[in-house]
């Protein structure tokens, strides 16, 4: 909880430099980007810390919301011995080790650069390697972006979200996997991986304010 309260005052803390510049998380990641195009990733190129080997990247294409950031941990971040779970599809699946990589979380945002929800998703989404609900739930303390570019508070901003949102992340990711499970039991002749009839594994609807306040609340704090 320790750290949860830590990662709240980070947030907070990015808010307030935000705010004083009339700015926010997404408009961070869209500066000087040029016309903002559905699919395309953002920043260009994705953000990788090449320390951590943390990446993530922000795009948009799904009803209800501005967009989304995809969150991710690549093989040379992972504990070692970590391998992706038996697959006996058809589909080739990365196996160099730069390419490797598991997808953590994804995070809606709303038109004024705020969360709205988490959602986990299915293997062919973003093309990563599947591993088990364990294995990406132990990578979530991994997912760290240490550097200025494209933007220092949201980068810190990033890093502290799976912190402050560790129970519900990881409900989803057992949800994630259950559904696969559920999914492939009513489909058994589908590569479930693959099927592009399930996209969306898991989602929450989320509010920053209301989790930093119970964090609080159980620290014994305040939000001011």
């Amino acid at each position: 909880m320790a750290r949860m309260n830590t990662a709240a005052d980070e947030i907070l803390e990015c808010y307030r430099v935000l705010k004083k510049g009339d700015a926010n998380i997404v408009g961070e990641i869209l500066k000087g980007q040029g016309t903002f195009y559905e699919w395309d990733h953002y920043p260009e190129g994705d953000c990788y810390d090449s320390e951590t080997h943390a990446q993530y990247y922000y795009h948009a294409h799904r009803a209800g919301e501005h967009g989304h950031f995809h969150t991710f941990l690549r093989k040379k971040g992972m504990r070692i011995g970590v391998e992706p779970v038996p697959y006996n599809g058809d589909t080739e699946w990365p196996t160099e080790e730069d390419e490797i990589i598991c997808h953590l979380i994804a995070i809606s945002m709303d038109s004024a650069g705020f969360p709205t929800a988490l959602f986990t998703t299915n293997r062919w989404v973003t093309g990563e390697n599947w591993y088990d609900k364990a294995d990406v739930i132990d990578m979530l303390d991994r997912f760290i972006i240490d550097h200025s570019t494209p933007s220092w508070p949201a980068n810190r901003w990033l890093t502290a979200m799976p912190i402050i949102f560790r129970p519900q992340i990881e409900q989803l990711i057992v949800a994630r996997d259950a559904k696969i499970i559920e999914w492939q039991s009513q489909k058994p002749d589908v590569d479930v991986f693959e099927d592009r009839d399930l996209e969306i594994t898991s989602l929450l609807e989320i509010s920053v304010e209301d989790q930093i306040r119970a964090i609080k609340e159980v620290i014994g704090g305040r939000l001011d």
